[in-house]
Order: structure tokens, then sequence, then C-alpha cells
């Protein structure tokens, strides 16, 4: 997780490496999650590659109570659920409706937990600039209320939300127009391959969303008071969508979304350690 946001936010400590692509051609790689993993144990420890942890986990716990009470109050039991024996009209109101209160528990859960989700990012953060701003769950919430107010545990939300909406409301329309109209239904495994499509559109269309994820994720740490947040390591973006256009501008906008084989286009910059 650690070695992933860091990618993220641009630190690349370790020069690349001279390799070959598919074709042939030589081509810049940056260090691989182990190579970057190694390198934290190195400055950091082994206890370093868990910054930001105890947040994380608070932040996911709370996300799944909230979907639990969702679901309380919103029983799955009342809704009708897909059928193979509905026809193409009734199946898509289901999906519609099913989708939708899929949405509504995502929502909810996502800005319950977003605000330990920002202390676990500008835990992680602290490692380019060797801080200790955000030192403990309680004293990060205490900075970040007196320094930004409410507003400041609800930074990067809006993108994260977006990519959420995007990512459900694709993957099961896409999952169930697949199973419908690619799918035979004479076919003798045709049950096996409807059970996949969505797992498989899951995958495909989250690499879609990557781009929300990114830019939620770097506006969490941006103009906080850490280093990697402020110039001249990172620009102070006004707004989400700033930093989008940023992004997009530079091609970075897929940044950190590989851990194994991260190409670098151009030589990569490195943050310096003091």
């Amino acid at each position: 997780l650690l070695t992933r946001f860091l990618s993220q936010v641009g630190h690349e400590p370790l020069p690349p490496t001279i390799g070959r692509n598919v074709l042939g051609r030589k081509v810049l790689y940056l260090p691989g999650f182990f190579t970057y993993a190694r390198h934290i144990v190195e400055v950091d420890g082994k206890r370093g590659l868990f910054r930001g942890l105890t947040p994380r986990l608070i932040s996911s716990t709370l996300s799944t109570i909230t979907r639990g009470s969702v679901k309380k109050a919103f029983p799955l039991e009342d809704m009708e659920h897909v059928s193979n024996k509905d026809d193409v009209k009734t199946s898509l109101r289901k999906v519609v409706r099913e989708t939708s209160h899929e949405m509504m528990m995502q929502c909810v859960s996502r800005v319950v937990s977003h605000p330990l989700h920002v202390i676990s990012m500008r835990c992680m953060v602290q490692f380019v600039g060797r801080e200790v701003k955000y030192s403990g769950v309680f004293r990060a919430v205490g900075r970040i209320f007196k320094e930004e107010g409410i507003l400041g545990f609800f930074v990067g939300l809006v993108p994260h939300i977006l990519g959420d909406v995007i990512f459900l409301w694709c993957c099961n329309l896409l999952a169930h127009f697949i199973n419908t109209y690619a799918v035979d239904d004479n076919f003798s495994q045709a049950s096996v391959i409807r059970s996949y499509t969505k797992f498989v559109m899951g995958i495909a269309v989250s690499m879609l969303t990557y781009p929300f994820l990114l830019v939620g994720d770097l506006m969490a740490v941006n103009n906080c008071g850490l280093r990697a947040g402020l110039p001249p390591y990172a620009p102070v973006f006004a707004s989400w969508i700033h930093c989008w256009r940023y992004l997009s501008a530079q091609g970075q906008l897929f940044r950190g979304s590989s851990l194994l084989f991260r190409r670098a286009s151009i030589p990569a910059a490195s943050f310096p350690i003091d």
C-alpha cells in the first residue's frame, strides 16, 4: 500500500533501469514493488512498510459497519433480483435498482470513512520529507481540524465518489448487457460464464476509473503542510479538476497504477531525502 501511494505522488528515489519491451526496444523502467519495498525497509526499517496502517484499518472498519447499517435500513430482501426468466426490460429495471442500492451504500460508506483515509494518506506521504506532523490518529484529527476545519477531512472526496459511481454503473450495466446479448442460453457453460462476467468487467472498468482514485489521493495530501504536497515537489491545486488537468497534460493520469512493470517515458524525477 505504501509503495503504491508513493508511486502515485511521484516519489521515485531510485533511478530507472534500461530494459526492453515486447518489441525489443529499449525503454526505461522504474523500480518494481519489491525493489521499492526493500528501499523503504533500508530507510525506515520493516515498520516503515506499515505507515498509515492504523487509520487505514479504522477507515475500512467504518466503511464495513456503515454498509451493514445501510443494508439493515434498506434490506436486500425487499429488492427483486435478476432472473434468467425475466424479459429484457424487466431485467434491466432490476439491474438499475440493484445498482442504485449499491451506489447508495458505497457513497454513504465513502463519506463516513474518508476522514480516516485522508489521515492514512498523510501519514504515509511523510516518508518523502521525513516529517512527523501526522503521528497518531488523534493528533492528526486535531491538527487537521485546527488548520483546515471540517472540510479538511473531506479533501479528495468528490473524485473518489465519482470514481465509485462510474465504476458501479459501468461494471453492472456492461455485465448485464454481455450476459443478455453475448452469452447464449443454449451453451452448456452459460451460467458459469455469467457468474464471472461481473468480475472480469470489474477489473477492466477499475483500470478506466483509476484516474479518479489517483486524483482523490493526491488531493488528500496536497497543500497540507507536508513536503510532498508543496512546491517544488508538487503544484498546489486549486481543485481536483485542476489536479486532473495537470496530470492529463503531463500524461500522468495512470501514474502508480502498476507496481511491477512501471515504464518511465522520461527520466524519472527523484525526491531527495534530507
